[in-house]
């Protein structure tokens, strides 16, 4: 069993839910062998290329954008699959590295 985690910005989690989806892998059913998709609403210290993905938080005195963490568990021979569908699906087309776990 694998553990991925990806962070992805707001404009494309739904992208890729659905590319996810489509694939048939991750149907979220007992028998598809992808369990646990959870995605939670986060907050990023980074920057962008759109300067209106970004506001001032109050609370932590720092420029953020919003964006979501996605975490799912799959079978050890489905996670290359994954990660790249979820890399290729996810991608803004910023040159910034994405990294997965």
């Amino acid at each position: 069993m694998k553990e991925i985690k990806a962070f992805i910005r707001s404009h494309r989690i739904a992208d890729v839910i659905a590319a996810l989806k489509e694939i048939g892998h991750c149907n979220l059913d007992e028998k598809s062998g992808c369990r646990n998709l959870s995605v939670f609403a986060v907050k990023g210290v980074l920057k962008t290329v759109d300067a209106q993905e970004q506001h001032y938080s109050i609370e932590l005195g720092q420029e953020m954008i919003n964006e979501f963490k996605l975490e799912l568990l799959c079978e050890d021979q489905q996670a290359d699959d994954l990660v790249e569908i979820i890399r290729s699906t996810g991608r803004t087309g910023s040159r910034r590295r994405v990294g997965f776990m």
